[in-house]
């Protein structure tokens, strides 16, 4: 009988995803598709830019979505690139409503908005798991955020291009 392979922990063990900061996510769509739009543009016409399917457009709406749901978390910048979305996920210290501790933690947003669209279509479009980063500091942050809005411009050279 065959051992199925041991999945690498991504989380880091001690750490409370609840707390007040701000994270990078990327989440990735099954086996790279492009279900969420396509880059057009080029540098020397016009600005590269991804123009969202219909896929994409359920997705903008679900990140959008995530503060009213979610009152102490903040998406302060994100991009949907056509397989892959990058965000910047900001947990503010206590709820707007009172001084209680915030609870939501970035793996039940995440959770949250892949179901969602999940329930939406009626089938997942999304890889398994997901990439986060704790942002540590200023510098870190507008690096962060400028690769993000950068993003669409770099297509061709990034990791999850796939032609």
């Amino acid at each position: 009988m065959r051992e199925l392979p041991v999945r690498k922990r991504i989380r880091l063990d001690e750490y409370d995803y609840s707390n007040a900061g701000a994270y990078f996510v990327t989440i990735c769509t099954k086996d790279k598709h492009e279900f969420l739009g396509e880059i057009v543009g080029d540098v020397p016409l016009r600005v590269p830019q991804c123009i969202l399917s219909h896929h994409g457009l359920a997705v903008d709406a679900q990140i959008q979505s995530i503060s009213r749901v979610y009152p102490d978390v903040l998406i302060d910048n994100y991009v949907i690139m056509p397989n892959h979305i990058h965000m910047i996920v900001t947990m503010e210290s206590g709820t707007r409503r009172g001084t209680s501790p915030t609870k939501v933690t970035i793996p039940q947003i995440v959770q949250s908005l892949k179901s969602m669209i999940t329930k939406r279509f009626g089938f997942s479009i999304w890889q398994r798991s997901y990439h986060d980063h704790i942002i540590r500091n200023e510098e870190e942050y507008k690096r962060i955020s400028q690769y993000i809005d950068e993003n669409p411009l770099r297509w061709t050279e990034d990791c999850y291009y796939t032609k």
